[in-house]
């Protein structure tokens, strides 16, 4: 549920086309729905813009096809990320119109097509073709939440020419992704070459002495480049999201200041 869509029941109550008793009821369950095992919040749509997403692991199929529904029946877009292969089958089986993306291990589901996409351009790069998914489940929700995502991989710093024959082709970003497992040096040079904001993704990718990514989530942390942001180990839906939200921040001002200018 967003804003435009609540305008748009309330101005179908104004024109006669719903009755007092269908708002009232959707009203009800508005604030959250009782599951039992989940209680699914449905005004976070209103709250944040953009509705709760479902974290698939952990949960079973028949968990998530209940959650699914709700939201379904409710009016809200769903994501479900952390989704194996097995499980996603048996949910797109169950509820018609999820797509799956494998690479990325997400289930998804429109209620109807986004519009216009956002201004501006969110690049997803990461360094070794083993950080795919991680990169993978990053763009996937930066595009569900209606922005233009571009994809660079396998452009780590082992080759760094790899980077440099792709840089003018992306350094046209409002924010930029990047993933990166062992030694997590990437997101520092991608952060000394552009002045956009960089959100670095440590990915558990590497030998025993990575410590499962701490050695690249502690190398973000210590870079020397500024305007890094860094988000959790293999959490590729946070750095999705939050380059969603920076790009279609910076996209509606730049829109606004282009507006006021002309």
């Amino acid at each position: 549920m967003t804003t435009d869509r609540l305008q748009t029941l309330l101005q179908e109550f104004k024109d006669g086309k719903k009755t007092l008793e269908e708002v009232l009821d959707f009203l009800k369950r508005l604030p959250f729905e009782d599951l039992s095992f989940a209680r699914v919040d449905h005004h976070r749509g209103l709250r944040r813009g953009f509705p709760e997403v479902v974290y698939g692991e952990g949960k079973t199929a028949r968990q998530i096809i209940d959650i699914v529904g709700a939201m379904q029946r409710f009016g809200s877009d769903i994501l479900v990320t952390r989704v194996e292969e097995g499980k996603a089958r048996e949910v797109a089986s169950t509820v018609p119109g999820m797509t799956y993306h494998p690479l990325a291990g997400i289930l998804s589901f429109c209620q109807e097509p986004h519009g216009e996409k956002a201004p501006g351009s969110i690049r997803v790069l990461c360094a070794g073709s083993s950080d795919i998914p991680v990169a993978e489940e990053a763009a996937v929700t930066a595009e569900f939440m209606g922005n233009r995502v571009g994809r660079h991989y396998d452009v780590g710093v082992a080759g760094l020419h790899r980077l440099l024959q792709i840089w003018d082709e992306i350094r046209d970003a409002s924010v930029y992704v990047v993933a990166a497992g062992m030694v997590g040096a990437l997101p520092s040079v991608v952060a000394g070459l552009v002045d956009r904001p960089v959100i670095a993704v440590p990915t558990s990718v590497g030998y025993g002495a990575g410590f499962g990514g701490i050695a690249a989530l502690l190398g973000m942390l210590n870079s020397c480049a500024p305007g890094i942001a860094v988000v959790n180990i293999d959490n590729g839906f946070g750095a999705g999201y939050l380059a969603g939200l920076i790009n279609r921040r910076s996209g509606a001002g730049q829109a606004r200041a282009e507006s006021e200018t002309a």
